[in-house]
């Protein structure tokens, strides 16, 4: 059977913005914000799109939600061109921002109404009650949205990005400043959507959200792709692994051998060595310790995560 085609398909996006007046080299000819990007996002998942401040992140979810003008290359929405068919492309898919971007003086209510209106949903077609019930706001419905709390407007931001009952929804940075326990509610809330059909895209700075949310990762540095893999590929890149070491007696500091990348002592019969899964194996850095005259009483490796393998892949670049 067949793959279903992506939700979102990009190819050699590209996105040059004008230089400021006056500018001279190497700013002559304008930041190069978006370098001849192209990846798919696959419909009905999870999708990581993840970068340093600055990478480009941003850039390419405003081309999506038609705020932006690319400079070349193509993007389709559910099968739809964003420029050959604007309307439909930009049907297929809700924004969710960053910012908290809705008139405090409405109603939660008011605020879906408004926003139903701009897409045009006649009164009788619009799902207004269901997405505060949705998103635990019916109980808020007739108070002014500048009284609700940081997670509340969090979740009025992403009732109100699926008014027109999109496909796709885009969300960036949902998490940004709010608390453990609003993160939860606001990931239970989006792993809810996500079952019911709608595939997800997500920014995020917390890593660890990224890692246990998303099937597969996008990850742009420099306006550049320079990693578009599932999240378990992606894990599984890290080089470098951790041991952690039980001795039979207080060590006297780390020792130090060619195969470790760094020793330390955490406790005084515990020791951590980090090793390159390249160049050894956790039985090598063993077989060291142990010729260093300590008995060994107990052994766990740590296993790499997601931060491990960002840093690596946009550190110096």
């Amino acid at each position: 059977m067949p793959a279903p085609p992506p939700a979102i398909s990009i190819r050699n996006l590209t996105k040059r913005y004008a230089p400021a007046k006056g500018a001279t080299e190497p700013d002559a000819e304008g930041k190069l914000a978006l370098d001849d990007v192209s990846f798919d996002v696959p419909e009905g998942g999870i999708f990581g799109l993840l970068g340093p401040n600055g990478a480009g992140k941003s850039t390419l979810i405003n081309i999506l939600a038609g705020l932006v003008t690319k400079t070349g290359g193509e993007a389709d929405i559910w099968g739809f061109d964003i420029d050959t068919q604007r309307r439909n492309a930009k049907r297929a898919i809700g924004i969710v921002p960053q910012e908290i971007v809705f008139d405090p003086f409405f109603t939660p209510f008011e605020v879906l109404e408004n926003q139903g209106g701009f897409y045009g949903i006649s009164k009788t077609l619009r799902r207004s009650e269901e997405l505060l019930r949705a998103v635990h706001l019916a109980d808020k419905r007739d108070a002014y949205a500048r009284t609700l709390s940081g997670g509340m407007k969090r979740r009025l931001l992403i009732a109100k990005a699926m008014v027109h009952s999109p496909p796709i929804l885009v969300l960036d940075e949902p998490t940004a400043g709010v608390d453990v326990d609003l993160r939860r509610q606001l990931w239970e809330l989006v792993t809810e959507l996500n079952r019911d059909g709608v595939t997800v895209v997500l920014t995020t700075h917390y890593l660890e959200e990224a890692e246990e949310l998303c099937e597969r990762i996008a990850i742009i540095n420099h306006g550049r792709l320079i990693a578009n893999k599932t999240t378990r590929e992606l894990v599984d890149m890290a080089r470098t692994k951790i041991v952690r070491v039980t001795v039979d007696k207080d060590l006297a500091g780390p020792p130090m051998e060619d195969i470790f990348v760094k020793g330390e002592v955490t406790q005084p019969r515990t020791l951590e060595v980090t090793y390159d899964r390249d160049v050894t194996t956790a039985g090598q850095v063993l077989a060291r310790i142990q010729q260093h005259g300590y008995a060994i009483e107990d052994v766990t490796t740590l296993e790499p995560d997601l931060e491990d393998v960002f840093v690596s892949l946009t550190s110096g670049n």
